[in-house]
């Protein structure tokens, strides 16, 4: 099992990682019907996208002696309705380093084929900016 589940009222879950007891909740948006005061379910979807991104290319980028601390990423995400769904999520990636062209375009290309990215529905827009310095 990965993870635990437990509705706590109110349109809110707490969300439990079985290996590591680490937790964080959800709460339902305010455009439907929530308070707004933690990530919706769909943000965490968004947000899961650039933090693959930033996982697997923190890999490759390791393994090339490259070091990414400090890169951060911007997340917006869209909804559309009917059905009610993210139909676009956008990614702006800072990096806080210089990079050549030849390490710049694998870990471009490193963080467009992360798992999130090709788990995602191919409705979804995928907006993605590398920002280097």
């Amino acid at each position: 099992m990965t993870s635990k589940v437990t509705y706590l009222g109110n349109l809110r879950t707490e969300n439990t990682h079985i290996k590591s007891s680490n937790s964080y909740i959800t709460d339902a948006p305010v455009d439907n019907n929530g308070r707004g005061e933690a990530f919706s379910p769909t943000d965490t979807v968004a947000t899961g996208l650039a933090s693959c991104m930033l996982t697997v290319m923190g890999i490759k980028a390791r393994d090339m002696g490259v070091d990414m601390s400090g890169t951060t990423a911007e997340v917006t995400k869209t909804m559309v309705s009917n059905p009610r769904r993210i139909s676009k999520i956008e990614v702006v990636l800072h990096f806080p380093f210089k990079a050549d062209s030849k390490t710049k375009k694998i870990l471009e290309h490193t963080a467009n084929t992360c798992p999130v990215h090709y788990s995602l529905h191919p409705d979804i827009e995928k907006d993605i900016t590398f920002n280097w310095k």
